[in-house]
């Protein structure tokens, strides 16, 4: 943009990815391919403006990431609002769920979609647990989220933009 003469500051790049990064991912999200038959779900701890809050990941088998949720809670009823969430965005509904330990799993899941195999084991969720690692990546980057919104925007922007561009996608 420098050879034409246009100058660019960062401002003007930070702007531009809050307008147009959001249609961006969408428009990728449109172009894959049906999510697998069966999904890995967990949770992790991010630290917002000081705060603790949870951040709710889904992965098909093939490590692409469905759906990503932030909220406050880590109880059946954040689980039950995800599934919900994680149900309308693709969709479909899965074969089989691989989930850790937590408890919040099973009751959101008995009350959401009976009908799905649950599998609930420490060492099957390992392919969730390995998509957490580049938003751990950006956030140590970003020196942190400062407000839940643009967390949530970012990571759900950044998750289907991330395994397209980059060093493993080349």
């Amino acid at each position: 943009m420098l050879e034409r003469g246009v100058i660019v500051s960062h401002e003007t790049v930070r702007r531009w990815c809050l307008k147009f990064g959001q249609q961006y991912a969408n428009g990728l999200r449109r172009r894959r391919p049906q999510p697998g038959d069966k999904w890995h779900l967990d949770e992790v701890f991010i630290k917002i403006n000081g705060e603790q809050k949870y951040l709710w990941r889904a992965v098909d088998q093939d490590s692409n990431v469905l759906d990503i949720l932030v909220q406050s809670r880590r109880d059946t009823a954040a689980a039950r609002r995800f599934f919900r969430t994680l149900l309308t965005k693709t969709g479909g509904v899965p074969r089989v769920i691989v989930t850790d330990k937590l408890r919040s799993y099973g009751a959101a899941h008995r009350e959401v979609m009976p009908s799905v195999e649950h599998r609930s084991h420490k060492g099957l969720n390992n392919r969730a647990e390995n998509s957490h690692q580049p938003t751990r990546q950006r956030e140590r980057a970003m020196k942190g989220f400062r407000s839940v919104g643009a967390a949530q925007r970012f990571l759900s922007a950044f998750s289907s933009i991330s395994p397209t561009s980059g060093p493993a996608a080349t």
